[in-house]
């Protein structure tokens, strides 16, 4: 309310703060449409802030129709007087052809205006463009120098990326050890990819000592997160009695998981667990079911594996098996 008489009287910060109390209902109402009213009268000031909440709001919907011509003009607005969100969100909506033709060279010139500023999002978007060769040549280096800015203001994908360039030797040295530490930033801050590679990590040794039990830690938190790869790592600790006790009832668990997210290697492995009856009743027609499956999507030891099996099935149990298979596909292998 102290705001209204100074905006009223076109002060530009106080329309912009105007705006923002009807934007958040700070001591008034909620009101978006009161908000975009303000933020419009600071907008048209110079109010590069205003600006950019302006495109905000068209961008998202939020107070007025979603119009992605506007959001895109009033971020230009607000960018080119340097505001960094702005310039940010710029280059996103070039990337993404919204309001504007998708133009690549745009997206690395505003990702690369607000990355300058420090706008930490910026920098690993920027990184994510020299990586790819989007807009710009690509170069590893530049790459890493992005998501290395990035990464240490705790952005977790960043801290991923960097993980998997210095595991890859991608414009780096090969480096196991600093793979490892940026794979344990990244999943201390719930990145799912950076837990299973971590979990990888600590599988294999690489870069650290061999831990089985670490290993499955991180399996699991990745798993948590729907990662089919940790479900299937997490079968094959339990089928191998790797960090665990060898628990084939568990394995299946761990590699149902991961078939109903697709994992064909999971399909292939649960056709061989009823195959030969281990964590379960041996089962020709569920075996024949997942390796059917599994063979479908191109792997030949399964397509092997079933044809092999046909010779022991007779007509009812192979009829009875393609129509699960059938039936499966159609479920999108859940509850199979």
């Amino acid at each position: 309310r102290e705001w209204k008489p100074l905006a009223n009287e076109g002060h530009a910060n106080a329309q912009y703060n105007l705006g923002v109390m009807y934007d958040k209902g700070l001591g008034v109402p909620r009101d978006q449409r009161l908000a975009i009213e303000w933020y419009k009268r600071a907008a048209e000031q110079g109010v590069a802030v205003a600006q950019y909440n302006l495109g905000v709001m068209y961008e998202k919907g939020r107070g007025v129709s979603r119009d992605y011509g506007n959001a895109v003009k009033w971020y230009e607005r607000a960018a080119e007087l340097g505001n960094a969100n702005a310039q940010n969100n710029l280059g996103v909506m070039y990337m993404r052809g919204l309001g504007v033709p998708q133009d690549y060279k745009a997206v690395a010139k505003w990702y690369k205006r607000a990355a300058e500023q420090g706008k930490a999002s910026a920098q690993y978007n920027l990184g994510g463009m020299y990586f790819k060769g989007l807009g710009l040549p690509q170069d590893y280096d530049s790459a890493i120098k992005w998501y290395e800015r990035a990464a240490k203001q705790g952005v977790s994908i960043a801290q991923y990326k960097l993980g998997v360039m210095y595991m890859r030797g991608l414009g780096v040295p090969q480096d196991y050890i600093t793979a490892v530490k940026w794979y344990k930033r990244a999943a201390k801050h719930g990145n799912a990819n950076a837990q299973f590679n971590l979990g990888s990590m600590y599988d294999k040794g690489h870069g650290i000592p061999q831990d089985y039990k670490a290993a499955i830690k991180w399996y699991k938190r990745a798993a948590g997160q729907g990662s089919a790869s940790a479900h299937y790592n997490l079968g094959l600790m339990y089928d191998k009695g790797q960090g665990v006790p060898q628990d084939y009832k568990l394995a299946i668990k761990w590699y149902r998981g991961a078939a109903e997210l697709g994992n064909t290697n999971a399909q292939f492995n649960l056709g061989v667990m009823y195959e030969q009856g281990q964590g379960t009743l041996k089962e020709y027609t569920r075996a024949h079911m997942w390796w059917n499956i599994a063979a479908e999507k191109g792997d030949e030891d399964a397509r092997n594996n079933r044809d092999t099996l046909e010779s022991k099935m007779n007509s009812s149990q192979l009829a009875k098996a393609l129509k699960l298979a059938r039936e499966c596909i159609a479920k999108v292998y859940k509850s199979c």
